[in-house]
């Protein structure tokens, strides 16, 4: 931006004839200026919305820290569900399950990953590659 605004500032000196001073007020300079980086703001956010919204890789479950852990496929579909910030109850609604049994799921995971919070979990299991990092489905 700096080097940009510098280019700016000197081409806005070079049209600096008196002609145009006189009927152009600082208003439109400002105006312009204004223009200029909007657009460039617009694009710039496009480019960076486009990176986020592209498809990555797809996600692949590390199943040896799966298996070495004991973790259930049932207890990795209620941990991506954690992992999305869904309560226990909407768990037990999503995957027709009894309140009861979803919160023996969770704290088996707890267990199994030797943490004490539901955020902890689901940051083990993001590290272990047991669940995606956001937004993935899991394989």
């Amino acid at each position: 931006y700096g080097l940009f605004l510098a280019g700016l500032s000197y081409l806005l000196a070079l049209i600096k004839f008196k002609f145009l001073l006189r009927e152009l007020s600082v208003e439109f300079y400002v105006g312009v200026v204004a223009l200029v980086f909007t657009a460039l703001g617009v694009w710039m956010g496009s480019k960076l919305i486009r990176k986020q919204r592209e498809p990555g890789e797809q996600f692949v479950m590390n199943e040896s820290a799966r298996d070495h852990l004991g973790i259930t496929s049932r207890e990795i579909e209620v941990l991506a569900l954690m992992s999305a910030g869904h309560s226990n109850e909407e768990i037990a609604r999503k995957l027709f399950l009894s309140l009861h049994t979803v919160k023996s799921h969770v704290s088996h995971i707890l267990s199994k990953l030797d943490v004490s919070r539901r955020t902890q979990a689901v940051e083990k299991a993001r590290s272990l590659h047991l669940i995606p990092n956001s937004g993935g489905s899991l394989v």
